[in-house]
């Protein structure tokens, strides 16, 4: 009877591909077998490829019509062979190769065997076979693959029948990994039997009396996959053979080596030597010690000798997931036990956190270049990502930890998310993305029971693979999915594998991980802390009780204290980060960035010890904290941004304190990121000088613009003079100003009065407790004695009549920074009449070199060493500035580029134009700069401002670790920086004091 063909609409809906030929074939083989061609077509819709599940349930009817018509009249074999077949053309091989292995079909899918019962099921079929010696080793071997491949075609039915294969790996994995150990156990079995020689039986090769094959204890330890119990539907199994001699008489261990050494190879060679029935896969012993080059099989006390004296890191690694696998129980145990110990205190050694990533990085190297956008397994976001994040974190924290000693990869996640060493949701997150590649990988290796973890690259296959994943429909669709998982896993591979905590716990001795006693006080004063009672009760209160936030103190603990005792201060650190915590440790992001971020907890560490300055802010702004996960986020911020935010401010607050209490605030966040970016050497000092600069100018401009709502009658300015006018500020510098009005409307005398009251709102509003905000216009006309503001044309009428050289010096710094720009301009033209001078008298360069030695002799503080003063000493900043502005008083009028107020600025242009070799000047510019460095180092390190370097010791180690110099270098910095300024204070002397030839400048 003729049957009616499928529509092309039904085909195309059950997922073929080749509609015509599917069309064909679905009614010839619906014919052959009795049933409807639309219910095949609606079985085959299940497969993954339906074109492949039709065409190999042809060729397996071609080969045997009668069995195959029984699974197609049989809905739920139909649906099994569909699912089956459609996923894997290595298994209608296996069924073309074996027919009777098709009533598995009909059988109905149950949960993987267990490992004793696939071993006694796999053992049995071996030991049932009845063939001669000759032929046994043949003969065993097909029994064993077959009913191998028999029981894993159970566990792929019962895998691609489940409505999540997500959700069915774990149970999937730790079968295939069981079925393997019977399979090895099965091996071990046979090899037994080509081995023994009975009573009467002729020597031959290879063969040994049965009493010493007896004798001889042989265990197979699994490792990798296999040993963790995650294996993959076709892997290497990886093993290590350990042997010993039950009975000395019977057989020598020399002798029980010798006949377990031939075991080991007959049982490889069962499993993996080609044959009628194809090999199952690569049974690998290289993991043993010395590799290749090692001897196959080892006694249990070589094994323990040679990881106790010879082993790399790499190694123990590798034994992290060992177990035994197969053959004698007992001595497997012992293995186990007897290497455990040594695996735990591997991280201990030196630089293995560091070996364990290089190695990583070697095997993502090495990937053919071709090869690395489709790795599963290898690449970058791939298996080996989890693998290793969680195999490190395993061997670092389970030295001390044995709750997170598990050998699988899963397990262990779940483990040190609940011990608080990875967050839950990391830990989630990590879980389901290796459960899904996982399911991918086990997906391609079953197409054609091969090994292979490479991504196909033609939709059609890939398409197939969202099929039989179910993760997704179409080739883009399962794309879609790698790449998005890819993306996380390299993600939190990053974050957590290179998290440099690992490091250091690894490096810490065991006993400084409990610090409850006396001893643990001892070990804090003998690693640098000077309080260790007061040290000891800051580490209790941060780890004390059960809560997730002490649990992951006590995690970072450790760790945290050994930073800190490389630090400066370790006690004021400790101190500061308890403070931080209070105030932050129910935070989410705070514990997690501390335990997760690539070097936050370093830095964090780093700034707690070396810095009062940094730590005081840091507890006031503790949210900054999160700046150090990124450097970026230390960068200064351009001035427009400053002001953008200012105006910000503005808009949301009308009232003059609350939006003067909101800039205060800002001034303050941002000074601390600058001090962070000091101390954290994420700016040179001239950006820093910028940085400050800016910080000051954007904080008076919208302080300014509170204060001055509205029309007042005036034009007001202020203008920043010595370091604030050349953007040269350090950490702690005073803000030197002048201010200046215009009336616009308002009579003289009212305006003089507005000027003065902005002054004093001025000063009131920037006052600051917590950060202090000093302006200081003692450079003002007439000095402290003259009036605070004056107007321009005061200033105009000053400057004609009474000006001194030295104010016209003070006027070579002078910049508009906040106010009327029109009235800046201004001022601005005012000022370069007098600081640019077209002559000027040789009585004048005389006066000013006399103020020059003058302060030398009398603003240096009783008792001060000329030598260490950063300001006013020999060699130091006032030398440089003082020889760049009588080059500038001199010279500016006739070369335009030393109109500057930057002191680095205006020194090179001096080079440029030849007042100055080109080697003095780099003297001058080295000492300016390292003793501006150096005074920034002294407020951040005191916190407090100071110009005198230290003579103390821990002082002054303190400003040299600031300064980037290694611990105990308080010598070092005294010697480099008496030598800079030695230096400098000869070409000073030279070029300011002495008669150097007058060169006339180069112009254009």
């Amino acid at each position: 009877m003729t049957r009616t063909a499928p529509t092309l609409g039904s085909l195309a809906r059950a997922g073929f591909d080749d509609l015509d030929l599917a069309a064909a074939e679905s009614v010839e083989l619906a014919e052959a077998a009795g049933v409807e061609p639309e219910e095949l077509v609606d079985a085959l819709g299940a497969a993954a490829d339906p074109d492949q599940a039709l065409e190999e349930l042809r060729r397996l009817h071609e080969r045997a019509p009668e069995p195959v018509r029984a699974v197609l009249r049989d809905a739920a074999a139909l649906d099994r062979a569909a699912r089956l077949l459609g996923a894997s053309r290595g298994f209608a091989e296996f069924f073309l190769r074996n027919i009777d292995e098709l009533a598995l079909l009909h059988q109905r899918p149950v949960a993987p065997p267990s490992e004793a019962e696939a071993a006694a099921e796999l053992v049995e079929a071996v030991a049932s076979v009845d063939a001669s010696p000759a032929h046994l080793a043949d003969a065993g071997a097909r029994a064993l693959r077959v009913g191998y491949r028999r029981m894993l075609a159970g566990v792929a039915i019962w895998d691609l029948t489940r409505a999540d294969a997500v959700d069915a790996l774990d149970v999937v994995a730790s079968g295939l990994a069981d079925l393997a150990g019977g399979a090895i156990e099965a091996a071990l079995h046979l090899s037994r039997r080509l081995a023994a020689r009975g009573d009467g039986e002729p020597a031959a090769p290879g063969r040994f009396p049965a009493a010493q094959v007896e004798a001889t204890r042989l265990a197979v330890i699994g490792m990798g996959k296999a040993g963790a119990r995650e294996l993959n539907y076709v892997s290497d199994v990886d093993v290590i053979f350990v042997a010993e001699s039950a009975d000395e008489e019977a057989a020598t261990t020399p002798r029980a080596l010798e006949i377990a050494t031939r075991l080991a190879m007959a049982t490889m060679r069962a499993i993996g030597e080609p044959g009628i029935e194809p090999p199952l896969w690569e049974v690998d012993p290289n993991l043993r010690p010395e590799g290749k080059d090692g001897a196959l099989v080892r006694t249990l006390d070589s094994h323990l000798q040679y990881y106790d004296r010879w082993a790399k890191s790499w190694e123990f690694q590798a034994l992290l997931k060992a177990r035994p696998l197969a053959g004698d129980p007992d001595l497997g145990a012992r293995y186990a036990a007897g290497v455990a110990p040594k695996v735990w205190s591997s991280s201990s050694r030196e630089g293995f956190v560091e070996s364990v990533q290089r190695m990583r990085e070697r095997v993502t190297d090495h990937i053919p270049s071709d090869e690395v956008d489709v790795q599963l397994k290898l690449g970058p976001g791939g298996l080996r990502d989890i693998e290793f994040t969680v195999q490190l974190l395993q061997l670092v924290h389970g030295a001390t930890d044995e709750a997170i000693r598990q050998a699988g990869t899963l397990p262990a996640l779940a483990a040190l998310a609940e011990h608080g060493y990875v967050g839950r949701e990391e830990a989630a997150e990590f879980s389901r993305d290796y459960r899904v590649l996982r399911v991918l990988e086990h997906r391609l290796q079953l197409a054609r029971l091969r090994r292979t973890h490479l991504m196909p690259r033609e939709d059609a296959e890939r398409r197939a693979l969202a099929r039989a994943s179910g993760l997704g429909r179409t080739a883009g669709e399962i794309t879609e999915t790698w790449q998005a998982t890819r993306r996380r896993v390299r993600g939190l591979h990053e974050r957590l594998f290179y998290r440099p905590l690992l490091s250091a716990v690894a490096a810490l001795p065991a006993e400084g991980l409990e610090l409850t006693s006396a001893q643990a006080e001892a070990r804090l004063a003998a690693i640098g802390f000077t309080d260790p009672r007061g040290a000891l009760a800051h580490i209790a209160a941060l780890t004390a009780g059960v809560s997730r936030r002490a649990t992951i103190q006590r995690h970072l603990m450790p760790v945290l204290i050994s930073w800190f005792a490389g630090g400066a201060d370790p006690d004021y650190g400790l101190l500061a980060f308890r403070r931080i915590s209070d105030a932050l440790g129910t935070t989410h992001w705070y514990l997690r960035l501390l335990r997760d971020s690539s070097d936050a907890a370093l830095r964090l560490t780093r700034v707690l010890s070396g810095s009062r300055f940094a730590g005081e802010l840091l507890e006031h702004i503790p949210e900054a904290v999160a700046w150090l996960e990124d450097l970026e986020e230390l960068r200064p911020r351009p001035l427009a941004a400053l002001r953008e935010e200012g105006d910000a401010v503005l808009a949301r607050h009308g009232e003059l304190e609350a939006a003067a209490k909101v800039i205060r605030a800002m001034r303050r966040r941002e000074v601390l990121r600058l001090a962070l970016a000091a101390i954290l050497d994420v700016c040179t000092v001239e950006e820093l000088g910028h940085g400050l600069s800016d910080v000051a100018e954007a904080h008076l401009q919208s302080l300014l613009r509170a204060i001055r709502r509205g029309d007042d009658g005036i034009e007001f300015a202020v203008v920043g003079m010595g370091r604030f006018g050349g953007r040269e500020l350090g950490i702690g510098s005073d803000t030197d100003i002048l201010y200046v009005y215009r009336p616009t409307t308002a009579e003289p005398d009212a305006a003089h009065t507005r000027a003065l009251k902005i002054v004093s709102e001025l000063v009131r509003t920037s006052e600051d407790a917590r950060l202090p905000f000093e302006l200081d216009a003692g450079l003002r006309p007439e000095g402290r004695n003259g009036v605070m503001a004056r107007s321009l044309e005061a200033y105009r009428a000053y400057y004609a009549r009474w000006s001194l050289t030295w104010e016209a010096q003070a006027l070579l710094r002078a910049r508009g920074v906040a106010g009327d720009q029109a009235l800046i301009e201004a001022f601005t033209e005012l000022a370069d009449t007098v600081r640019y001078p077209t002559t000027i008298a040789e009585q004048e360069v005389r006066e000013v070199k006399r103020i020059k030695a003058r302060v030398e002799n009398e603003r240096l503080p009783q008792g001060a060493d000329p030598t260490r003063h950063l300001k006013l000493g020999r060699g130091s900043l006032s030398d440089v500035e003082w020889f760049v502005q009588l080059i500038q008083l001199e010279h500016a009028s006739e070369v335009p580029s030393l109109r500057t107020t930057s002191t680095l600025d205006a020194l090179a242009s001096a080079v440029e134009a030849r007042f100055i070799e080109r080697s003095d000047a780099e003297i001058l510019r080295v000492a300016w700069m390292f003793a501006s460095r150096a005074r920034s180092a002294l407020t951040l390190w005191l916190d407090r401002t100071t110009d005198v370097l230290p003579v103390e010791r821990t002082q002054l180690d303190g400003v040299a670790r600031i300064m980037g110099y290694a611990p105990r270098s308080a010598t070092a910095l005294e010697h480099d920086y008496l030598a800079v300024t030695r230096r400098a204070r000869a070409v000073f002397e030279r070029g300011f004091y002495g008669a150097q030839e007058r060169r006339e400048p180069t112009v254009g």
